[in-house]
């Protein structure tokens, strides 16, 4: 039973961990990175498609990413997607490629979007502890029901705590990470 509640909660943790990480990598920092693009699509002849599966997405400066599409007349449909998706970046084409300036943040910007990776943070937590609660119910019912003896029930609540505690701390290293990456100058 213990085993099975570890791998579960492992599971799940993991899925959160992944499903965090990714939305923080769609927090902007100061920096250029082609993450920040990652949830762009583009109207790929009638289907929206990852802008990563158009064009080859380049980061040549710290403050630029240069996007060369595949096809030519894919130009202005990767710039209205930019547009389209709201993250502040002002697109501009040659003919050739799609640049992206990242605009340097104000002492203002940064602090909104610390608060904003903390506001994902907490989101990642609640669910890590929703993790745990599930779990903790699980154990509780499988003691009433007599499947397992009170000794194994308490290792099992001890092992989740565990479990809890270090997902937890993996969040706040994460978050800790992308506060440095933001406030850097």
């Amino acid at each position: 039973m213990i085993d099975e509640v570890k791998k579960t909660f492992t599971d799940k943790g993991k899925k959160s961990l992944a499903a965090f990480d990714d939305n923080l990598k769609k927090v902007r920092t100061g920096r250029a990175s082609p993450n920040i693009l990652d949830s762009v699509t583009v109207d790929y002849y009638g289907t929206e498609t990852p802008l990563n599966q158009v064009a080859s997405v380049n980061v040549p400066e710290a403050r630029m990413i240069v996007i060369q599409p595949w096809e030519k007349n894919m130009i202005p449909k990767i710039e209205k997607a930019i547009q389209k998706a709201e993250l502040g970046l002002n697109p501009s084409n040659d003919g050739n490629v799609v640049r992206v300036m990242i605009p340097a943040l104000t002492e203002e910007t940064r602090k909104e979007l610390v608060k904003n990776a903390k506001q994902i943070a907490e989101q990642a937590r609640v669910g890590i502890r929703n993790i745990r609660r599930d779990l903790n119910e699980k154990l509780k019912k499988a003691l009433k029901a007599h499947d397992i003896t009170e000794d194994v029930e308490k290792q099992g609540l001890d092992e989740v705590q565990k479990l809890t505690d270090k997902y937890i701390k993996e969040i706040d290293e994460h978050l800790a990470n992308k506060e440095k990456e933001i406030l850097e100058i």
